[in-house]
């Protein structure tokens, strides 16, 4: 089962339970957080209750957007760690993280030293997440551009593997 059938295995399980659920969104700035709360809700760019992306730091405080099927389940989309306003060393806290009961990692480009960190945290708290690897788009556009042989399944293949080599940090 991959990982959009399981979180919508899980969503249905709490559905059922009526239980709300929290899932927090997380990474570094700029990696598609927000996006990815628009895109996960269903919602096109003109949507007045979407999450707002930004070529800028935009997301400055924890901002919640119920999924539209789902009445129970709430997105929060974080702000990023690791930038001047929300450092690393104080994230945690400051976005109330143990509060959360499931986490999305989005990290674009490349698995980094924040996405671990996120990772264990969560592990220490005994909680889940899925990492998502977003901006795939940019990624294969520029490998196209830069290889004069350009595979896209190597490409891909090649992707895959940077993100199961970060995660045997955790």
């Amino acid at each position: 089962m991959d990982p959009l059938q399981q979180l919508q295995k899980s969503r249905l399980i709490w559905k059922s339970k009526n239980i709300p659920l929290h899932i927090a969104i997380t990474g570094e700035s700029a990696s598609g957080k927000s996006t990815f709360v628009n895109v996960f809700r269903g919602l096109d760019k003109k949507d007045k209750s979407n999450a707002a992306p930004g070529c800028v730091e935009t997301t400055m405080e924890v901002k919640s957007y119920p999924h539209p099927k789902y009445p129970k389940v709430t997105l929060r989309d974080l702000p990023g760690i690791g930038t001047t306003k929300f450092p690393a060393d104080k994230y945690l806290k400051h976005v109330g993280f143990e509060r959360f009961d499931f986490f999305v990692i989005i990290s674009a480009d490349r698995f980094r030293e924040n996405d671990v960190k996120l990772a264990k945290e969560i592990q220490r708290m005994e909680k889940k997440f899925y990492f998502v690897r977003s901006k795939m788009d940019h990624s294969m556009r520029d490998e196209e551009e830069t290889q004069s042989e350009f595979n896209e399944e190597k490409t891909l293949a090649k992707i895959k593997n940077d993100c199961v080599q970060g995660s045997k940090w955790l």
